[in-house]
Order: structure tokens, then C-alpha cells, then sequence
């Protein structure tokens, strides 16, 4: 099991001096430009030297602001190249008896995952399921297991006709969104994700204790 932080990027250098020994540090989105001196821009040469391993993309409070799949396959490459993880956002904004929410999630994964290499990327990619409609909600408000499971399936089956079956098997999948102590265990136990990217829990240390024991 796995454990990355992300913090703002203000606190880096600080979470990563105390956060050595038990966690990796993660980064909550990334520069378009790949390296070289940029005012303003904190680039992937500099996160690498502070030690970051891991880059969330495509988040949904980016996308609101405009972000286009289009940007975040760009940053996926950039992360790759920069010899980051990325963790790549998707999610419905929300959920109807017809299954067309399962379409948009389709264009989704097919445009953000646009360019990769099949062999050389795609096994280094993951992926976070992340419904808008139950972001920053309480754990009732959460998607159920029976519905998370069933996505995680029609996802796999995207990245297998992306890839193929033996790369989209090893990808690994989170779920995200109203994720508390309350509901962990049950979100994660059979629904064939492999963790959660928490929001609002993670500030509570002792709710995301819980959150991460209900893993093992």
C-alpha cells in the first residue's frame, strides 16, 4: 500500500522534510511547460527536486475552471516525461437511468489518455474515479458500492480497448468523492478499486487513519 500527500504548493518543502519516512509527496496539478525558467511558473524540474512522485491531473474543480481534456493529456505526457505518476481525474457531473453518463465518461478517458504509448505509459498511469455529483458531499451522499463497482468494470473495459486487457489491468484505479470512515470499507471491499484520493477526510487525521486502515 501506498501512501502520497499533496499538499498546497506552498507547504512542499515542508511536508516533504517531515513526510519522508512514512508517505511520498504528490502535487495537486502541474505546469504545461516542462522545464526551464518561467516567472511564475513552478515547473517539473523543480517539483522533481523536491522529491515529488506523483501528479494529480484533471481534477474537477480544474476542469470548471476551463481545463479541456485536450490540456490534460498534454500534462499527462509532461508528467510521464518528467518521470512522475500521473493521476488522472474523470467523472460524470451526474448520473441518469439511460447509462449516458457512461458516454461521457468513455470521451472522458479517450481524450485525456490521447498520445500515450500503449506499452511504455499506459503501465505507469492511474487513474481517480471522481463523480462530481458526490465531491465534497458527506458519505451518504456517496456513490453506492453496487454503482462503483459497475463503473470501475465499464472503465477497465475503456482502457482495454484503448490498450489492451493485460495494461488496463494493471492501471490502477481510485475512487474519490464523500469518502469518510464511515464508507470506506465498504467502497473499497469488492468494487475493484485499489484506494481513495481523499478530499475534505484527509484533514482529519484520525478520519483518515481510519480511511487507511479500512485498506489493509
Amino acid at each position: 500500500m501506498s501512501l502520497f500527500i499533496a499538499p498546497p504548493l506552498p507547504y512542499l518543502e515542508s511536508v516533504s522534510s517531515r513526510s519522508r519516512s512514512f508517505a511520498r509527496l504528490a502535487v495537486q496539478g502541474l505546469s504545461p511547460v516542462l522545464r526551464g525558467v518561467h516567472t511564475g511558473v513552478v515547473t517539473p524540474d523543480i517539483l522533481k527536486s523536491l522529491g515529488v512522485k506523483l501528479s494529480i491531473l484533471g481534477h474537477s474543480e480544474e476542469r470548471a475552471m476551463g481545463e479541456t481534456n485536450e490540456q490534460v493529456a498534454k500534462k499527462t505526457r509532461i508528467a510521464l516525461n518528467s518521470g512522475f505518476m500521473p493521476l488522472v481525474c474523470v467523472g460524470e457531473p451526474s448520473r441518469d437511468d439511460d447509462g449516458l453518463h457512461f458516454e461521457f465518461l468513455r470521451e472522458e478517458l479517450k481524450f485525456s489518455l490521447a498520445g500515450l504509448n500503449r506499452k511504455v505509459d499506459a503501465s505507469k498511469l492511474a487513474i481517480a474515479y471522481e463523480p462530481i455529483w458526490a465531491i465534497g458531499k458527506r458519505a451518504q451522499d456517496a456513490i453506492s458500492p453496487t454503482d462503483l463497482a459497475e463503473t470501475i468494470i465499464f472503465i477497465r473495459k475503456v482502457l482495454t480497448d484503448m490498450f489492451d486487457r493485460k495494461i488496463a489491468e494493471r492501471v490502477t484505479i481510485l475512487y474519490g468523492g464523500s469518502v469518510e470512515a464511515s464508507n470506506a470499507s465498504a467502497l473499497f471491499k469488492g468494487t475493484g478499486i485499489k484506494g481513495f484520493l481523499v478530499g475534505h477526510a484527509s484533514l482529519d487525521a484520525k478520519d483518515f487513519l481510519d480511511i487507511a486502515k479500512s485498506l489493509i
